[in-house]
Parts: structure tokens; sequence; C-alpha cells
């Protein structure tokens, strides 16, 4: 039995399956169809649109005027040193520098100039950064001494085509102790052709050593209005239609950093719709909501509603918007911040009359209510409540749950009156004739607070508004009960008058006391106090009183009095026959007077008094 004959595997049969028209039964293998051509590869935002003039520097204004008049006056610093926080601009404004410093004109002729021309050679090879003078270091990768022993010498060489030859460090704190100390000398005296540039986000990391030999710019934080402004430019150079509300939330995550707004601007546009907008077909459609979705940010909309129930006090709207948050993915600490930057708004609107352009018109009506009725004392106490619970959230195992008690606690604590008020009432409440509540039977619950009057809302929408004028002073004592020094000072503590209280206690030795009449002589020679008495009585008692310093015989002072009393009765104490045959039996033992106050005894009236041995 003889097999069949099998088919050929060699390669000669993928060589002829490979060409079409020899008459093999087996299709040919299509060729993969060429790549479209695209032209260069993408860049992201944040490098595309990278500063490449002082004039597309935004928000460091003052450092490009001293700059520009360093370099205009032939004041240039031998090395400059640029700290900020991330993405302002500091590897930037250095390259900037070495541009500006080493640009030739179109010419060929011309010096250093703050508006380099970006034509010339050296400011072409600067910007893409193959300038050989041009030395760019990660202190991040080379942090040792070895690595600053290059540099100190290669300085003693000239440049070969550029003006000046720069060392621009890139994170510079990240240089070790050792390569500073290497570096410092060269540093203070460097040749004349040598520049160093230093950008760093953490200062305070640098040796004071090196930062006393630097020119040292500390880049601002870019404003969030200016931010979305710019946002807005780019948008248009990369036909993307963007809503105003979608760059503003941009520009707020961004936090001051050109390049982190640009970082997440470029995932928004990936992220945007196509075809969005009527005008521009085709074109991206940036829109607030999917920005809102792509940050894990909660809707304006959504934390006005939840506001408006917080100081409403409506617990059930509250807990279901604090339910459609949570649902939507957004993090608690999220909602505690958006409150928080509310109340913020709220305060700079009723305090200032300030408000952040980038809010919408919804927002910035909303502000404007909410700061013609709510109160600066109640601002600031629903302020540390929720300072409080975002903290409380940040730290908690479950973080909704700390969420809710907290909202739930600010909106409670509303119904609570500041002191101010309190105090208020309580002067304001009748003080005779006033029926007791009888108290409730153990067994009886308490309620836990006590509902707002007249169905007002909770958060002082009327008790902390505008100041309440002070009541008209009423009289507390008559003519008649107003007699001795006593009744004065008695007078000024109950109106809370304490130090004034005092003042009288010690220095007032009385002459004579009338219905609104007082002579005095001073006790003390200090009696400065006076004209704050006279007003003080006035207020207190609705009359003026004449309040002066005469000349017959005075009583003792109300402290005197009390001291005459604490003697006489210390006398009285050392001449008891009991103490005297304690004395007699115990010669050493001291009475101590300050242990406890003298009181009579209830059996055989000896004020008692602890002593010591």
């Amino acid at each position: 039995m003889h097999d069949s004959p099998q088919p050929d595997t060699d390669s000669d049969t993928d060589d002829e399956a490979l060409m079409p028209g020899l008459g093999l039964d087996m299709p040919p293998v299509p060729a993969p169809a060429p790549a479209p051509a695209t032209g260069q590869a993408y860049r992201v935002l944040a490098r595309k649109y990278r500063p490449q003039t002082f004039a597309e520097l935004i928000g460091q204004d003052a450092m490009v005027q001293t700059l520009g008049n360093a370099i205009r006056r032939e004041r240039l610093a031998h090395a400059f040193l640029m700290t900020g926080v991330r993405g302002v601009g500091k590897t930037s404004t250095a390259r900037l520098i070495a541009k500006a410093l080493n640009c030739i004109g179109p010419d060929g002729q011309g010096g250093p100039t703050i508006a380099p021309c970006g034509v010339c050679e050296p400011c072409v090879a600067i910007a893409e950064g193959r300038h050989i003078d041009i030395i760019e270091m990660d202190a991040a990768s080379h942090t040792g001494i070895d690595d600053v022993r290059e540099i100190t010498e290669a300085v003693r060489y000239a440049a070969v085509s550029a003006r000046y030859k720069m060392y621009i460090i890139d994170e510079a704190h990240m240089l070790s102790k050792q390569a500073w100390n290497g570096l410092l000398k060269t540093l203070e005296e460097p040749p004349p052709h040598v520049k160093f540039l230093f950008a760093t986000t953490e200062v305070n990391k640098v040796p004071i050593t090196v930062l006393s030999r630097c020119q040292r710019f500390d880049l601002k934080r870019i404003p969030s209005e200016l931010l979305a402004s710019h946002f807005t430019e780019i948008c248009v150079k990369e036909a993307v239609v963007a809503e105003p509300d979608a760059l503003a939330m941009i520009a707020d995550a961004a936090e001051g950093s050109v390049r982190d707004g640009l970082s997440i601007l470029d995932q928004a546009i990936a992220h945007a719709d196509l075809g969005g907008h009527s005008d521009d077909a085709g074109a991206a459609m940036v829109r607030a909501e999917q920005v809102r979705s792509m940050l894990g940010l909660s809707d304006r909309g959504s934390m006005r509603r939840l506001f408006a129930h917080l100081i409403a006090g409506d617990a059930d709207a509250m807990l279901a918007d604090l339910d459609a948050q949570h649902g939507l993915g957004v993090d608690p600490v999220a909602v505690m911040r958006g409150l928080l930057a509310m109340v913020h708004a709220i305060t700079l609107q009723k305090s200032a009359g300030r408000v952040r352009t980038v809010h919408g018109e919804e927002d910035r009506a909303a502000l404007a209510d909410w700061a013609g009725k709510l109160g600066h004392a109640s601002l600031h106490r629903l302020w540390q409540l929720l300072l409080k619970g975002h903290d409380e959230i940040e730290q908690a195992p479950v973080p909704r749950e700390a969420c809710e008690m907290a909202l739930l606690r600010a909106l409670y604590a509303a119904t609570l009156p500041d002191p101010g008020t309190l105090a208020r009432r309580m002067v304001e409440a009748p003080q005779a004739d006033a029926p007791t509540a009888p108290s409730p039977e153990p067994s009886q619950p308490q309620a836990e607070a006590p509902p707002a009057p007249d169905g007002a809302p909770p958060w002082d929408m009327a008790d902390y508004g505008e100041p309440v004028a002070r009541p008209e002073p009423q009289p507390i004592r008559t003519p008649g009960e107003i007699r001795t020094i006593g009744d004065i000072v008695d007078l000024l503590d109950n109106a809370g008058r304490l130090l004034l209280a005092g003042q009288v206690r010690t220095d007032m030795r009385p002459v004579e006391i009338g219905s609104d009449t007082l002579t005095y002589q001073s006790a003390t020679g200090r009696d400065d106090y006076v004209p704050l008495l006279r007003e003080a009585l006035a207020e207190i008692t609705g009359r003026r009183w004449q309040v002066e310093r005469g000349a017959d015989d005075a009583l003792p002072s109300l402290a005197e009095q009390e001291k005459h009393s604490q003697d006489a009765m210390r006398d009285e104490i050392l001449n008891h026959p009991l103490v005297k045959a304690t004395q007699s039996a115990f010669p050493d033992a001291e009475i101590d007077w300050t242990a406890a106050e003298i009181s009579p005894h209830e059996d055989d009236n000896l004020p008692t008094r602890s002593a010591k041995a």
C-alpha cells in the first residue's frame, strides 16, 4: 500500500503563491495598505505652545520688565535663579534669556535684546535645543560632584559660536551638597563669557550661599482668568470650539500652572465630540458637562442647589442632592471644596463686591442674592463648620458618611443663635412676671432644637443680616435705690463693665451720693476713668450723671472697707481662746490665711481656717 502524495510545503510553493499569473489555484496574499501620510508626529499642546518670545510669556510682566531694563542698560547678572510652582515658565524663561543674550538679528549685526528675532542661527538653534554653547543639564539625574566638575572645567573655554556660553540647570534643588560646594567659587566669579541659569520648584532647598550669588526671579501663579483667556486663544488656533464654562473649569483645575492647564485641555479635546457645533462641522466641541465628568467635578448648578438646601435647613433635599452627586461619581471631598468655594465667593461679594469673572451669569446672580441675605457672622461660622468637615472627610474611613454628617451638623447648627444674638434676646426678654415652664418628666424625650421662628430659614436670613440697632437703654435702678458706692459697683457689674467696676471699687472714696450726682475722693490719685464712668452711668440709668472730686471728708473705698473687715476678722480669730490655746500647744504652727474663706462656724461661731504646722 502506497501513501498518497503530500503537497510540497517548501518555500518554492510560497514563492509561487506570491506571484500572480502562474496558473496556481492559491489566491495571492494582498499587500498591506500603505499608512496614510500624517506629516510630523503630534505634539502635545504644552510643548507646541511653549513661549518663544517674552511677549508670549503670560503672567510674568514684572520679571520681563526687569530683564528688559537690565539688557538695555547692560546690567546683566552672571547667574539667574527662576523659582515658582510647576508649569509657570521657569525653564522657558531660561531659554528665552539664552536667546535674548545671544540673538544677532536677521542681519547678523544685532546685540542682546528683550525681543529676540527668532530667525537668526542662534535663535533657531536654541529653540531646537541643538546649540553647542547652550548646555542644559537635568540636576535630577546629574546630582553629584563629578557632574559639576565637568562644568567647572569647561567654563574656562570660550564659546564656540554664541556670544555667551550658558548653563541651564533644571531642578537645581536636586543637586547634592558637595555639588553645590564645588560650584560656589565658579558661580561667584565666572568668566565674562559664561552665564548660569537655575530653575527650581523648591527654592528652600537651595543653599543660601547660592541664593546670594544669583539674581532671583519668583514666577507667580497664573490667575484663572488669564489662563481661561489663554486657552481660548489656543482653541481658536486649534480649530476647537469650547464652552466658556468648560475653559473656566480647566483653568480652575490647573491651579495657576499653564502646563497643567494645557495638559487638561489636550485631554478635553480628545474627549470632546466631533461636529458638535452647527457652524463648525467636524470640529471638536469641548462641553462643560464632559469636562466636569472628566475631572470628577461637581456641577455648579448642583452645588448651588445643595447650598440652597443647606442654608434653608431642608435636610431631606440636601441628602437627596448629595446622593445624586455620589451617583455621578463626585468625590465627597470635591463636594465639600465646592461648598467652601461657594461660601468664600459669597463672603467676597458681600465684603468687597468682588466676584470672579470665570463664574457664569447664574453664579453671579445667586452669589449677589445670598450676599444680600446672609450676614458676616453666619458666613464665617458656616466656613468653619465646612472646613472642619473637610478635614474629617479626608481622614474618615467612609468619606461619604463623614460628608453627610458634616453637612447635617452645619444644617442643624444654623438653628442656634450666635452669642451676640443670644445675649441680646436675654436682655430684651421680660424679667418680671414671666411664667416659668414646668420641667419635663424624666421619661419625656427632649426636643433636639427649636424650630426657626415664624418659619424663617435657619441660616440667619434675618437674625444675622445687617447689624441690629442697640435698644434704648432702660433704667435699671430708680434714684432711690442708688444710695452707696456698692450700689454703683453692682450696677456696673450687672452691665458687664467689670474693669470699670474694679477701678471704682479700688479707688473711689465716696463723699456724697445723690440721685444723679457723685462726689468722691481718690484713694490712689489715678482717677482718669471718671469720664468713662459718667458715660457708663448715663447709658445704664438713662440720666446724665455729675461725677466730681470733692474736698470734704470721705468714707473709705470698698477695697479699703473689705481690707478693714478682713483685718478685724483676723484679729478676732487670733484672739479667740481656742486659737490661743492651740498656739500655746503648738508654738511652731502657722495659720494659712489663703487656704479657705472666712466663714462662721455653725456650732460655736468660730470662723473656720485651715492651719498648717
